[in-house]
């Protein structure tokens, strides 16, 4: 059974950093794309970043570019997202998702910042 657990969301000031993580299990991690998107408060999900199995290709949305990082360690079945130079506009729940046959998302974690 597929299984995507974000952690990391926290309140942090204007400018900072966070790093998110996301332990998955039930599939073979090593051979699944894997993307973060974030959903603000009535609004649609979005893309944030997205990396190929072997991390080889990376995207980034046009706003997060720059300032933020994604990244994979195959060996502990775990994406990451590093966040720089956090904006007030970043505030919102972010998900892990990947595609295994259906599509699969995590219950998310919040990220708040404070001005």
């Amino acid at each position: 059974q597929v299984r995507l657990v974000e952690s990391g969301g926290d309140l942090v000031q204007a400018g900072g950093s966070l790093r998110l993580s996301c332990k998955a299990s039930g599939f073979d991690f090593e051979n699944y794309v894997m993307r973060w998107y974030r959903q603000f408060p009535g609004k649609e999900r979005e893309f944030v970043a997205g990396i190929t199995d072997t991390g080889d290709r990376i995207a980034y949305a046009d706003s997060v570019k720059g300032r933020f990082t994604i990244s994979r360690d195959n060996t502990k079945n775990t994406l990451y997202l590093q966040m720089n130079n956090l904006k007030p506009e970043d505030v919102a729940m972010y998900y892990c998702y990947t595609y295994v046959r259906a599509d699969y998302w995590g219950l998310g974690t919040r990220v708040a910042i404070s001005s």
